[in-house]
């Protein structure tokens, strides 16, 4: 998916500060059981992965992250994911990110955290 397309689809999304979108996704975007996202605490450079279901949350440091929807190109499932996340500092009274993260660029809306970078890796698709 190019990202023209990729920002039309981003475009009949619910906006940044709605909570966890309902929309049914595109024609052509297929819905995933969860998502793949990687961690990276800045002062140690400790890396985790989290294999997160729809609605679970993981914690690194003092930093929650809990996956909301996944979705990716029904017709090629490798590319382009974005997943609604929710990222909460123990520090802090709101989310510190709430937001369509990218897979493909995660700099379009990225986490801004002194010491925590968070992006999407991919969906989750079960095999088969």
């Amino acid at each position: 998916m190019k990202f023209a397309a990729l920002a039309a689809v981003l475009a009949a999304l619910p906006a940044l500060g709605q909570e966890t979108p309902t929309v049914e996704p595109p024609v052509g975007v297929a819905l995933a059981e969860g998502a793949l996202v990687r961690g990276l605490d800045k002062v140690t450079g400790q890396t985790m992965d989290f294999e997160l279901d729809q609605g679970e949350s993981a914690r690194l440091g003092r930093i929650t992250i809990t996956a909301g929807e996944c979705r990716y190109p029904a017709d090629d499932p490798s590319s382009n994911a974005f997943a609604w996340l929710t990222i909460l500092d123990d520090a802090a009274t709101e989310p510190v990110f709430q937001g369509w993260m990218i897979a493909a660029a995660p700099a379009l809306n990225a986490l801004d955290h002194v010491r925590y970078d968070v992006w999407l890796i991919r969906c989750s698709i079960p095999e088969g």
